[in-house]
């Protein structure tokens, strides 16, 4: 399979991180200097995706300026001579016509936002990206995701997942194991946010896919599921009776910036991740545990 389109649905209100997100969108909100949607973009960049597709909503316009140049500040810079910092905006970059923006315009969920993108897809395998969650690992998830898709059939479907407390299951998109492959297994059935007790196993679907073009069939007469809302895990199910799905316990750490403390806890891991900042936070760390 190659994988050449991603998809980066951010038309979410991030409702959990309020009143950061009321007026400014989640994925623009930073880990250390960089926005989350630009962490997300360097590690599809990194897995070889080639065209990036953001589905929006209401004030996210934020999200397309920042992929776009900025003339100004280019002259600004430039008369400064401040050849570092010209040199980050243009790393981030993405080549022209390489982004594509489309609008859901109503919080229908993740399946619905997924598509909303269908035509700009078209008839081909693409990746899936939640801009909220973030991986500290190299290489990164999506990486890792793609090399084991090159290993299975052409019509294969994979997802990341992770250990979760078997006490929380009942929060998590949860998928059964079946045959094991290295770091791989058969998904034998999944089930959106299970009843207590229920689940058939503690791993949970993460925010990361790699999916066939038929789910955007499904996902056209998907019914509302958990919250109201068209669920991709529901979709991915229907789908499943026609076509294999993958789990892939990938290596990393796993940061959901969605939340108030995830969101703390991943400027800690990626800051102490730089070589340039490590030693000074841990100082900083260790005067402030000391109080």
């Amino acid at each position: 399979m190659k994988i050449r389109k991603a998809v980066f649905p951010v038309a979410g209100l991030g409702t959990r991180v309020l009143p950061a997100t009321k007026a400014m969108p989640k994925e623009m909100l930073t880990i250390v200097d960089k926005p989350l949607i630009q962490y997300v973009v360097d590690e599809a960049k990194e897995a070889g995706i080639e065209h990036f597709i953001f589905v929006t909503g209401r004030n996210k316009g934020v999200i397309e300026d920042h992929f776009d140049r900025m003339y100004e500040l280019d002259a600004t810079l430039a008369a400064r001579g401040k050849k570092a910092e010209m040199e980050i905006l243009a790393r981030d970059q993405p080549d022209a016509g390489a982004v594509s923006f489309t609008r859901q315009q109503a919080p229908l969920g993740l399946g619905h936002a997924v598509w909303c993108a269908r035509d700009i897809v078209g008839n081909e395998p693409f990746a899936v990206v939640l801009p909220d969650e973030l991986v500290l690992n190299t290489p990164g998830c999506l990486k890792q995701m793609i090399e084991a898709a090159s290993k299975l059939a052409e019509k294969s479907n994979l997802i990341a997942v992770e250990e979760v407390p078997a006490h929380l299951t009942h929060q998590y998109g949860i998928c059964g194991v079946g045959k094991r492959h290295g770091n791989m297994f058969e998904v034998d059935g999944m089930v959106e946010k299970p009843a207590k007790g229920t689940a058939p196993s503690n791993l949970s679907i993460t925010g990361r896919y790699i999916l066939q073009p038929e789910i955007f069939k499904i996902l056209e007469t998907q019914e509302r599921g958990a919250g109201g809302e068209i669920q991709l895990t529901d979709a991915m199910i229907g789908l499943a009776k026609t076509q294999s799905f993958y789990g892939v316990e990938f290596e990393g750490e796993r940061h959901d910036c969605g939340s108030k403390s995830g969101f703390l806890r991943a400027n800690i891991a990626f800051g102490m991740a730089r070589a340039d900042l490590r030693d000074g936070l841990r100082e900083e760390m260790k005067k402030y545990l000391a109080k």
